[in-house]
């Protein structure tokens, strides 16, 4: 087994990993290469230090991908991905990688974020015993459930009803600013959420490969961004298309007055005219503004828990 940093050039052997994974622990999400070339660009992850590959000839079967956070404010934290090869599990390569990731965090923090005490947190499904075990093993504490919702968009949909006032209007570069001032600010009281930065907005949001501007909607109150609703597509393992919505966002004046849900019908209703096969989305189950209600109310139900765990490491 030869032990090193991952590369630009290890989109298609990680992308192959993890669909060995996908096979063996059936989480229902495909990573192509292209979005894994993304993970592997982005401006947050130093390659060198913050990546580790397990290599058994020229196949990947073991990794830790650790970036930094586009901004930090009393915490740093840093969100470890990772994963071993069904037929290589058990023998220590898990430990070994996450071992690597406390280790190599508080020099990543320290050059992004001086004097800023650092945590790594990282999820593990309620399916997978193996990695709640690893993460408990390796002094990891839970600090928070998510839930992944669903909904499939063949039948009855959500009616669309804006707020007076309000407009409703496709994702565009004249209303991006917007946008990201709405999750910025909406997302000021969600946990573990940090601003998003122009730069990290374009890599990780509009910018990525899996970016659908046709099926994203900002909400307008006169000329200014109220609400926003940013999707991304999501492949499944059967070939299901899926429409998965990244970011649902209002700001906190205008919470309570049908923004959010006004969003997700509209949205719901050109997924389904754009020929998706279902919608997703990802959610805090402690989340303080009532979002779990308001996807209830859209037709969303859980389909799959995790829990954060986290360490902290400065």
């Amino acid at each position: 087994m030869e032990w090193g940093p991952l590369t630009r050039e290890d989109a298609r052997p990680l992308a192959e990993l993890l669909h060995a994974m996908e096979a063996a622990d059936r989480t229902g999400v495909v990573h192509g290469v292209d979005e894994v070339a993304g993970h592997l660009d982005s401006p947050l992850l130093d390659l060198a230090a913050g990546t580790l590959a397990a290599r058994d000839g020229d196949r990947i079967v073991a990794f830790g991908h650790l970036p930094v956070m586009q901004s930090a404010a009393e915490t740093h934290t840093m969100r470890f991905w990772g994963g071993v090869h069904p037929a290589h599990r058990r023998r220590g390569l898990g430990r070994r990688v996450v071992d690597w990731s406390l280790g190599a965090a508080p020099g990543l923090s320290a050059r992004a974020f001086p004097g800023v005490p650092a945590e790594v947190h990282l999820s593990a499904d309620e399916s997978d015993p193996g990695a709640v075990a690893l993460a408990e093993a390796a002094g990891f504490v839970p600090v928070r459930t998510f839930a992944r919702m669903t909904r499939p968009l063949a039948g009855d949909l959500p009616p669309v009803r804006p707020p007076a006032g309000v407009s409703l209007v496709p994702w565009s570069p004249e209303v991006d600013d917007g946008a990201r001032e709405v999750r910025n600010q909406s997302f000021r009281d969600h946990w573990g959420s940090v601003p998003h930065t122009p730069q990290s907005w374009r890599s990780a949001i509009t910018g990525s490969p899996s970016f659908l501007p046709d099926a994203s909607f900002v909400a307008l109150a006169g000329e200014q961004a109220v609400g926003a609703l940013l999707t991304h597509r999501r492949d499944t393992p059967d070939g299901e298309r899926v429409a998965w919505i990244q970011i649902v966002g209002t700001l906190k004046e205008w919470r309570g007055k049908g923004v959010a849900g006004s969003l997700l019908a509209h949205a719901l209703a050109a997924f389904a005219a754009q020929g998706y096969d279902s919608a997703g989305l990802g959610v805090d189950a402690d989340n303080p503004t009532g979002a779990v209600a308001v996807y209830q109310r859209a037709g969303f139900s859980i389909a799959r828990r995790s829990t954060a765990y986290a360490y902290k490491v400065a």
